[in-house]
């Protein structure tokens, strides 16, 4: 008797706490959105970081939440972000496609040495160690960060510089973040001209580390038809909101180092 009382007490506090359990998991319980799960199936899953979210898992409970928007992540195609703003309850999203862009023309051929580098080879190491082993310190250190850091194997490296494949580049910043010389950067991908050159040094300083620098003669800003492009601090800017692509900055820059893509 005594054996089944047993059985019998602890059968009915498991019949107790497991009510419990049930009342409190419900009074408890939050609520979540079905949409999440759906908004991530259309997400990449590549968990890059350049939509600024932890990954896509959370970017997808941001856009459930209102918090963000499908153009935040790069790599979406037109039927899928279609598809996200559909669950999201808005209509439509203009959005600028964008690549990333190596601003250096600095390669083997035009750049000078100013010394053997023979440190780690990564470029924020060899950015904090004396810069490198090229004399412009404004240029590509040449040692591939970059390429390492991007997921979508859209970076290679040619003649000493970073180059972007733009078919395979999907503007997630991985390149941009990892760049110690900051000379990536994220642009629309339709623009046709870009100044390859991020140096600020004097004109007979900036000739001595590198052939093709800009020099800040501003007849690339005098002879723009828009007034898109404009030197500050000895660098010639191109303002993209304003540019037609014109080409007249890159047929009249002394240096050539203003790229119109495409010709």
């Amino acid at each position: 008797m005594e054996i089944v009382q047993s059985v019998l007490a602890l059968g009915g506090l498991g019949l107790i706490f497991g009510a419990l359990l049930g009342i409190a998991a419900k009074f408890f319980s939050v609520e979540t959105d079905i949409r999440v799960e759906k908004i991530a199936s259309l997400l990449p899953g590549a968990n890059c970081g350049g939509c600024g979210f932890a990954g896509c898992a959370a970017m997808a409970e941001a856009l459930a939440e209102g918090k963000a928007m499908p153009s935040g992540c790069a790599v979406l195609k037109d039927e899928e972000r279609g598809a996200i703003l559909e669950m999201m309850g808005l209509e439509g999203e203009q959005t600028v496609k964008r690549v990333a862009k190596v601003l250096c023309g600095g390669n083997l051929d035009v750049v000078n040495e100013k010394c053997n580098y023979d440190g780690i080879l990564d470029c924020r190491a060899a950015n904090r160690y004396a810069g490198g082993s090229k004399a412009c310190l404004y240029g590509c250190l040449g040692y591939g960060t970059c390429v390492s850091a991007c997921r979508f194997d859209a970076l290679s490296m040619e003649n000493g510089v970073a180059k972007v494949s733009a078919d395979k580049c999907t503007a997630c910043g991985s390149c941009v973040a990892v760049c110690p010389r900051n000379i990536i950067s994220l642009v629309p991908a339709d623009q046709r001209a870009h100044v390859l050159c991020r140096s600020k040094e004097r004109g007979a300083v900036q000739k001595e580390a590198c052939r093709t620098g800009c020099i800040g003669c501003k007849i690339c800003e005098k002879v723009c038809p828009k007034q898109a492009i404009s030197v500050k601090d000895n660098l010639a800017v191109i303002n993209y909101e304003l540019c037609s692509n014109c080409g007249l900055c890159a047929e009249k820059c002394p240096q050539k180092i203003i790229e119109i893509k495409g010709e």
